[in-house]
């Protein structure tokens, strides 16, 4: 006989009708063991279960519906179900766990911060040191801002052996005061992983970008060079090395590494401009030359003549009149095949040879302009006095000019080889030539694997990493402020997906509603307003709340389709977020006795480091938010502080609604205390505030008279509630609130 859902649901009903609640609970798992899917169906049966005292059974229940929601990325409600199983089952580690990856997910940093601490403090007490040393790494990437936590994290590593986690801790904590710009403290941290990991390269990447930024590259160069001795083969640690002798100017040592680094990889060889360019930075253009005509021909065949034209040009710059700058200039425009400014080419360098007595050079340069130009007799005419065309270069096949820089690109017009057979320009020979001025040096053409025979390429020996690095404590920085990201503006397709994620949650919020779980409703609300910022939709469902609160029935617009609702457990207090305190009379408040004493000091010191973020000298985003986190847990006392500091850092003229928050939360804590005295002093100094706008200073003066009426002032609230119905007769239901007054009053 098939299952009838409808029949098997009534039935359910019914029995909860009459009380039967055993009954029921047998009804509803029927339901949901022929449709598991069920997850409405699977909550109501936790919630009997809850109200009969089976608690396993009912985890059971909300754990599946939990975990669901998880899986299909739904954190808020997934958040919702969690939170009654930790009311539930309070302390329970798996679950503090996920609730605090759950916020972690959202940005909602305090509330993770909580919770991983909550699983911190029991791995301590169980002795599971490493394990909670994992809890902090993750508190750590809450806030990458604050270096404190992250070093003491990487002590506790290194006081458990876990020194590759240590150092790597030590180096991220480094990197992120470098992006502060406090180098000092950047180094003596990096310093503090080196100690551990001396050829780490992200480690020796910070030190080297922090002295780069100090100006010291040279410090730098001295400790990755002692890196690299003691590991040669590290190609990554090599070019580390030479980019550290750029930075530090020193081009005699980044030559002689950059050439090891190609003598491995060829591909490599243009690093060498780099070289070049700060040779002539040093103004040593001879030497810059150098380096430029050993790598020439590889540019030209790789077809860099672009780029080698440039550091020709820059080199040029430097010093117009150099004839090996010139020759180099000379055979890049005939390879490209650029008749006009090869012409141009030779014509500078015909005259740089004449002026510096380098007959070879002029002669060769005037050859070529006569075959090209021979029109230009007074070319004719010079080269005639040098004694005629030189053999060679008139023996030279010329190319096949095409418009000017316009390189060739067919195979018919691949350059050659070898210099000599297509520039004319003749290898030097092993002895001096005569014809060369005093200082000139014979222009070869070297490649790159043969460049290292020009010079020492081994980078200085005597080099050593110098230690004795020491950290002091850094104090932390205070809590970010967030929500930067809501203030850029969303997109079509942004606002298309949270509208639809705003409208998913807000179906559970009356789900909650109509189950009588008003503290998740809230709890989902405050979430959806923090993540999508303030909507009519949840407005809607906060004075639905705050009417249920008053004990009024919900209009028949506003009555929730199920048919039933069951109350909620009442909220177990939450475990204490870290350490348990001590008897009075200890002193200093806290107890460390089962605690592994190399964490409980990590934990005491994070402790300290934490009360000092959210002293008076913090900012009011850290307090503002920290008060919600506080309050969303029923800490009233905690979040009353957290709030009082607030409003203490903003003003109620400071052109923000911060002031009018800050008055209206504090009111509703002093409520939530049984103390609605001082919850009437700060609605109405809310109301007092400026730039407040009709429709808070409505919600105001409707939580001023439900205050007046807690308080037993019953007047001054008829007064205020009289006043509302005068405005809008059907705000928050103020008709039927003005009536139960007027009968309580009569």
């Amino acid at each position: 006989m098939a299952f009838d859902k409808a029949k098997t649901l009534r039935a359910a009903e019914r029995y909860l009708e009459t009380g039967k609640i055993p009954a029921a609970i047998k009804e509803y798992s029927r339901i949901v063991e022929s449709e598991p899917e069920d997850f409405t169906t699977l909550n109501i049966l936790g919630d009997l279960q809850v109200r009969t005292g089976n608690q396993a059974a009912a985890i059971s229940c909300f754990r599946r519906i939990a975990e669901h929601y998880r899986d299909q990325d739904f954190a808020l409600k997934a958040i919702a179900m969690f939170r009654k199983i930790d009311r539930l089952q309070p302390g329970n580690i798996e679950i503090a766990t996920h609730l605090a990856d759950l916020y972690a997910q959202q940005d909602l940093v305090i509330e993770a911060r909580a919770h991983y601490l909550i699983v911190a403090n029991a791995h301590a007490k169980a002795g599971a040191t490493q394990d909670g040393l994992e809890v902090l790494r993750k508190i750590a990437d809450l806030d990458p801002q604050n270096t404190e936590v992250r070093v003491k994290l990487a002590e506790g590593y290194l006081h458990e052996g876990m020194s590759k986690e240590a150092a790597a801790s030590f180096t991220e904590a480094g990197h992120n005061l470098l992006g502060r710009g406090l180098l000092d403290e950047a180094l003596e941290v990096f310093g503090r992983a080196l100690e551990i990991e001396p050829a780490d390269r992200e480690t020796l990447k910070g030190v080297l970008d922090t002295h780069v930024a100090r100006g010291t590259a040279y410090e730098a160069a001295e400790i990755v060079a002692s890196a690299s001795r003691e590991h040669p083969e590290d190609a990554d640690l090599m070019a580390m090395l030479a980019r550290a002798y750029l930075e530090a100017e020193d081009p005699e040592q980044a030559e002689g590494v950059i050439l090891s680094l190609i003598a491995n990889d060829g591909t490599l060889y243009l690093r060498l401009i780099e070289v070049a360019r700060l040779y002539v930075q040093t103004d040593q253009i001879g030497e810059a030359v150098r380096v430029v005509a050993g790598i020439s021909e590889q540019m030209l065949a790789e077809r860099e003549d672009t780029q080698l034209l440039e550091i020709v040009d820059e080199l040029l710059a430097s010093d117009s009149d150099n004839v090996q700058a010139l020759r180099l200039l000379v055979r890049a425009h005939w390879w490209q095949r650029d008749m006009e400014n090869l012409k141009a080419a030779l014509e500078r360098l015909a005259e740089a040879a004449q002026a510096a007595g380098l007959e070879k050079d002029e002669r060769y340069a005037l050859t070529q302009l006569t075959r090209l130009s021979p029109e230009l007799t007074h070319h004719v005419e010079r080269l005639d006095e040098l004694g005629g065309a030189e053999e060679d270069a008139a023996a030279e096949v010329l190319p096949e000019f095409e418009p000017a820089s316009a390189p060739a690109e067919s195979a018919d017009h691949e350059p050659a080889s070898d210099y000599e057979a297509t520039s004319g320009f003749e290898a030097a020979p092993d002895v001096e030539d005569p014809s060369l001025a005093d200082g000139e040096t014979e222009f070869e053409w070297n490649s790159v694997a043969d460049m290292a025979d020009l010079r020492n390429e081994a980078p200085a020996d005597d080099m050593h990493l110098e230690r004795g690095f020491t950290f002091e404590a850094v104090v932390a920085e205070e809590l970010a402020a967030s929500g930067d990201e809501a203030l850029a503006e969303p997109n079509a397709e942004d606002e298309d997906r949270h509208a639809m994620i705003r409208a998913q949650e807000l179906e559970s919020v009356d789900f909650y509603i109509a189950q009588g779980y008003s503290d998740i409703a809230v709890d989902t609300l405050d979430l959806l307003e923090r993540q999508f910022g303030k909507h009519e939709d949840i407005q809607r469902r906060r004075e639905k709340l705050n009417r249920l609160a008053a004990g009024e029935s919900l209009p028949a617009a506003d009555e929730p389709t199920f048919e039933f609702s069951i109350p909620a457990p009442a909220p177990e207090p939450p475990p204490a977020v870290i350490i348990a305190k001590t008897p009075a009379g200890n002193g200093n408040g806290m107890s460390t006795q089962t605690i592994d004493p190399g964490l409980a000091e990590i934990f005491e010191e994070y402790r300290v480091s934490a009360e000092a973020e959210t002293s008076g000298n913090g900012d009011y985003e850290t307090h503002y938010n920290l008060g919600l986190a506080y309050q969303e847990m029923d800490l009233f006392e905690e979040a009353l502080e957290e709030f009082q500091i607030a409003i203490g850092l903003c003003g109620a003229d400071d052109g923000t609604t911060r002031y009018l928050q800050c008055c209206n939360l504090l009111g509703h804590c002093f409520m939530q205390k049984g103390v609605p005295q001082l919850a009437v002093k700060w609605f109405i100094q809310g109301l007092g505030a400026p730039n407040t706008s009709d429709d808070e200073r409505q919600a105001l003066r409707f939580d001023l008279a439900a205050a007046y009426e807690r308080a037993g002032d019953l007047d001054r609230a008829k007064d205020l509630f009289t006043e509302i119905y005068g405005v809008n007769v059907s705000y928050r239901g103020v008709n039927e609130r003005l009536k139960a007054l007027e009968m309580r009053m009569a």
